[in-house]
């Protein structure tokens, strides 16, 4: 009896044991890769386009007349609604909420958005059912289940902007850009920007770096794109620069 319970003893201390490295090394990575980040401080960046900074990831919107439309929700529910206050803009007053995809990061302040419709592509869904995971046993999540699913290459018109869509998977299955009125390109996770350079995505925070790297020659030849905006590294108002020297 004595011996079974020993090895059940030493079961269960290798078990925490594991869990306890493992997620010690999570947290190293995490801490570590966040703090190469650089979004930008919350303000008007340039004409009707806003950001909002989250710790480390930035949100973006754009002003329609007296209304606005969401690029993401941020990391942290409390801290949209200050800077949101800051900037003077009412979250009623936003029409529509345009989610690059559905990490945690991404997606918080949403519920503060209660007059905006929700959009995803088709494909960020299987994250939110865990048919997709970045981390075994853990799905992503959204506060609202009445989201609007876009296919690849769909034009919208919410007010007066006209919006593309750019199925760019690879950071989760459903990662997408959206092109605002030809010359806005909003990328998300998808990629870095480094010296005014077109940089790779975060490997460590990707379901898929291999495809990540692909998709981004998807958003490298558009005629019109004058403005690059990422969640985490910053935005380039000199897109023909920042994309001529990409290769996957």
């Amino acid at each position: 009896m004595k011996k079974k319970f020993k090895i059940v003893l030493f079961v269960l201390g290798t078990l925490i044991a594991l869990v306890l490295i493992i997620g010690g090394y999570f947290f190293y990575k995490f801490n570590s890769e966040t703090k190469k980040m650089h979004p930008v401080a919350t303000g008007k960046i340039v004409d009707n386009i806003y950001a909002i900074k989250d710790e480390f990831v930035n949100m973006y919107l754009i002003k329609d007349s007296n209304q606005y439309i969401a690029i993401d929700a941020g990391k942290d529910i409390d801290v949209v609604a200050s800077e949101l206050k800051k900037l003077d803009i009412n979250p009623d007053m936003v029409i529509a909420v345009l989610l690059t995809h559905t990490d945690m990061d991404h997606v918080a302040g949403v519920p503060l958005f209660k007059n905006a419709k929700i959009y995803i592509s088709k494909q960020e869904e299987m994250m939110l059912t865990g048919e997709k995971q970045k981390i075994p046993g853990v799905s992503n999540s959204l506060s609202r289940k009445d989201y609007i699913k876009l296919d690849d290459k769909q034009l919208l018109k919410i007010g007066k902007e006209n919006t593309f869509t750019i199925l760019t998977e690879g950071h989760t299955t459903g990662s997408m850009c959206y092109q605002v009125n030809d010359k806005y390109l909003f990328t998300g996770d998808i990629l870095s920007i480094v010296d005014g350079k077109l940089g790779p995505s975060v490997k460590f925070f990707d379901l898929d770096h291999e495809m990540a790297i692909k998709s981004i020659s998807k958003i490298t030849k558009l005629p019109n794109v004058e403005y690059i905006f990422t969640a985490h590294f910053g935005y380039s108002n000199d897109y023909k620069n920042a994309v001529k020297d990409w290769k996957e």
